[in-house]
């Protein structure tokens, strides 16, 4: 067994094709997480500003999304800016928001071309102007294809997703379209942004923390968690088939027993 791990690592490492291909074989899960954590550490233990974290971190993302074409992923969630990033100081916020436009600016013509399609979580419609603009130019110019999604979520917070659907949900009953006794966990899935969208079985979160981080809190009921130490910037290819890995080890059981639990 050790050998085999050694002989695993090696094969992650250098970016083996065997490696890919056991993982091509086995379960790979449908939709995938991520909480992109460690951006401001990475840059404090650089001596850069935060900025350069984030930044950096950015660069990253092309890689896991043709990764995740690669062994079959068809959905990956990116957790970009949530709610509570609002408390940060006003330079960075203001960094975050004009990276964040320039990077979808400047990678969605790739996006397209790969055949990603784009999807926004969140309360993003209360972001800036110019913002939404181009979050708007990228769902349309991808609303058609069909080689994987990539959901942003984009001021963001679990908590508000489900206050925004309950919210939804009572309209309708004071219209009577339904009655109180009508409302099960299908229609208040059907009420949250992730709508359509099936419930993340893995969630990756980088850095090493231990937090979901007001996260998909009702999609994550039964999401497999994978953490790593690795902070975001340095996360990559290797890192991310080896959370897949690790997944395809797991049994999900869903409250549930298996044979091997009696």
């Amino acid at each position: 067994m050790e050998g085999k791990r050694s002989l695993r690592h090696k094969e992650i490492k250098g970016g083996g094709d065997i490696f890919l291909d056991n993982i091509k074989k086995g379960v790979v899960p449908k939709h995938i997480a991520i909480i992109m954590d460690g951006n401001g550490r990475w840059a404090k233990k650089r001596g850069l500003p935060r900025l350069s974290g984030h930044k950096a971190g950015l660069k990253h993302i092309q890689e896991i999304l043709k990764t995740a074409q690669e062994v079959g992923v068809e959905y990956i969630t990116l957790y970009a800016f949530s709610v509570e990033n609002w408390q940060r100081p006003k330079d960075e916020v203001k960094g975050l928001m004009r990276l964040l436009k320039d990077n979808i600016s400047n990678e969605l013509e790739r996006v397209h071309k790969n055949g990603i399609r784009v999807n926004i979580l969140g309360r993003w419609h209360d972001l800036e102007t110019d913002i939404i603009d181009e979050l708007e130019k990228a769902v349309r110019l991808t609303s058609g294809n069909t080689q994987g999604t990539v959901n942003l979520a984009l001021n963001y917070g679990g908590r508000t997703e489900i206050i925004d659907a309950v919210k939804k949900i009572s309209h309708e009953v004071i219209k009577g379209e339904i009655g109180p006794d009508d409302i099960d966990e299908k229609m208040i899935g059907e009420h949250l942004y992730s709508a359509g969208i099936p419930d993340p079985d893995l969630l990756i979160r980088t850095s090493g923390e231990l937090r979901i981080s007001n996260f998909l809190l009702w999609q994550i009921a039964y999401t497999e968690i994978w953490v790593t130490p690795v902070l975001w910037p340095d996360f990559g290819r290797n890192d991310f088939l080896s959370a897949i890995a690790d997944f395809q080890k797991r049994r999900r059981r869903y409250g549930g027993l298996d044979e091997d639990y009696g």
